[in-house]
């Protein structure tokens, strides 16, 4: 007489269906059922862990996520950091929307909201690194940032730029200080943060060239001007900025704030009624050189002008690491823009 073996049970597409559903409910693999788990550090509170990665970025990171962790921590502070759902996120999203500040350039908080889920990230990003959460149970990647609207910013024509400069230069308690900054970010087509970081030995008077340290840990040489280099060397001489400090001063030699640039533009705004509609603001600067490099001298040119030359910016592909624009071809673009001969053009 043959004794018959049990049959294995058959598992059901039903079966398989419902266990892969299982494991996405408890955020697991099927790789983390044969993996002992491993002994992870207590998971701290919002309150605890804020202070430790504001620690660890650079200071512009710091700068613009530290107003949105204090939001943060302030609806979450005794929390910890594996508590929060992505549907929580998203109502704390809502949340710091409906309660921005209002412009008149407002876009419904769309900016606050990116970079609320942006800091989120940005301390969960650094958790995951210290071991404290795994990458599935990061619930700021789940949570979609607010889709980027296109800038309203544009270039500025010349006759309306003229008047800008004029009211810069006839009005305010130091038109040498505000006149000098339009003509270097209308130079250079720098952002605010490469101004405020240039020191007195960030100067090559010899090829007229400044060195700029902008968003990113980004760092280039950019040519400027012989006449405005000659402007910054003077300015530094009479307002004693130190060869290693700040160059841009005021009259008392403190270095200027970001608040130099929200006077000068409201006081122009109140000269300029357009100004003020349009919300221009230093930025526009920017658009305005690059569109006229570009338009004069090619997209590779403007790229380089703008210190977009990292391959890795994500805006144009991989063709753009073999047509960047050497320093020569910048500073015959700045010799156009500013009908003066420049050393290395």
């Amino acid at each position: 007489m043959t004794t018959r073996q049990p049959q294995p049970a058959h598992t059901s597409q039903a079966d398989l269906e419902a266990a892969r559903l299982l494991l996405d409910r408890l955020g697991l693999s099927a790789e983390d059922l044969l993996t002992t788990p491993e002994n992870r550090p207590p998971v701290p509170t919002f309150a605890d862990y804020i202070p430790i990665v504001s620690a660890a970025v650079t200071d512009g990171t710091r700068r613009v996520y530290s107003s949105y962790w204090n939001r943060i921590q302030n609806h979450w502070g005794q929390r910890r950091l594996d508590e929060p759902t992505p549907s929580e996120i998203k109502q704390l999203v809502e949340h710091i929307k409906s309660h921005v500040i209002a412009r008149r350039n407002a876009r419904g908080g769309r900016s606050a909201g990116e970079h609320l889920i942006a800091a989120l990230r940005c301390l969960y990003r650094h958790a995951e690194d210290d071991g404290l959460i795994t990458p599935t149970d990061n619930p700021a990647s789940k949570v979609a940032k607010p889709r980027r609207l296109p800038s309203t910013r544009r270039a500025v024509a010349d006759t309306r730029l003229a008047e800008i400069n004029h009211i810069a230069a006839t009005t305010g308690n130091d038109p040498a200080l505000d006149t000098l900054l339009l003509r270097l970010h209308t130079e250079t087509a720098c952002r605010r943060g490469g101004a405020l970081a240039l020191r007195p030995q960030d100067l090559d008077p010899t090829q007229c060239l400044i060195f700029l340290r902008e968003k990113g840990e980004s760092v280039r040489w950019q040519p400027v001007s012989p006449t405005l280099m000659a402007h910054l060397q003077q300015h530094a001489k009479q307002r004693g900025a130190p060869r290693t400090g700040q160059l841009l001063r005021y009259t008392n030699g403190r270095p200027i704030t970001t608040r130099r640039y929200d006077h000068l533009w409201n006081r122009i705004g109140r000269h300029l009624p357009w100004v003020a509609t349009q919300q221009i603001s230093t930025h526009w600067l920017r658009h305005t050189t690059l569109t006229w490099v570009e338009r004069n001298y090619g997209y590779a040119v403007a790229r380089a002008y703008a210190g977009h030359t990292d391959s890795g910016s994500g805006d144009a592909g991989t063709t753009t690491t073999y047509i960047r624009a050497t320093i020569q071809e910048i500073a015959t673009a700045l010799a156009g823009l500013t009908d003066e001969p420049h050393p290395l053009a």
